[in-house]
């Protein structure tokens, strides 16, 4: 029997693929829902997620192997960029070899989109994921003050605070540094300046202060 496909889809694009798959992988159904509810999709959705066991793998392991089309989404934007989905598609591949079948089906990326209107040059970036929590958070900060790439990380709404002032601390006035939240999303804003400036501007509209960051720190 022919393998199923792992589909690694951008949300909100690939309408067809999520109307046609046996089933989607959600990182909350209840949001992915809503997306399919406008497109009149009723595809059975399952979670996986972050918190997912070992065990929910193998299931959808066995559900590949059986032949089934699965599609796998993230709440907005696309999986296996730091996302847990990447240890999924990893598995997939261990257990099928040569045979595994991911296709990645484009659409919505925050790193991507970020980048792309920033007005920031990135030929060349150095994109860090999340920044650690503590270990190696400091560190990370006189890398950053010193390269000569331009540096692009994630960040959470209840870091982001911390992550500007560090990084009003370790630039100096000449570096830009772009912050774009809730990017593809319905209150996406993108706030430019130096470090200073965007700190300054968050600290006076702490209504802003939620969601998820993307920064850039522009190469010296």
């Amino acid at each position: 029997m022919e393998k199923g496909t792992l589909y690694i889809v951008a949300t909100p694009r690939a309408i067809r693929i999520l109307g046609e798959v046996d089933t989607i992988l959600c990182e909350d159904t209840r949001t992915t829902r809503v997306l399919l509810n406008k497109y009149d999709i009723h595809t059975k959705c399952v979670s996986y997620h972050a918190h997912s066991t070992k065990g929910k793998e193998n299931v959808i392991i066995q559900m590949l192997s059986e032949g089934k089309n699965l599609a796998l989404v993230s709440d907005a934007g696309t999986p296996c960029i730091s996302d847990p989905g990447v240890m999924l598609v990893a598995q997939v591949y261990e257990s099928f070899g040569t045979e595994a079948r991911v296709v990645p089906i484009p659409g919505a990326s925050a790193l991507v989109s970020a980048i792309s209107a920033s007005g920031i040059s990135a030929a060349e970036f150095i994109f860090l994921g999340f920044l650690p929590h503590k270990k190696g958070r400091e560190t990370l900060f006189k890398e950053i003050s010193t390269g000569e790439r331009t540096y692009v990380f994630y960040e959470s709404s209840h870091r982001i605070m911390k992550t500007l002032e560090s990084l009003s601390k370790a630039l100096d006035e000449k570096r830009t540094v772009v912050v774009c939240r809730e990017l593809t999303k319905t209150f996406e804003q993108f706030v430019k300046g130096d470090a200073e400036y965007v700190l300054d501007y968050f600290i006076k509209n702490t209504d802003k202060v939620r969601g998820e960051f993307v920064v850039i720190v522009a190469h010296s």
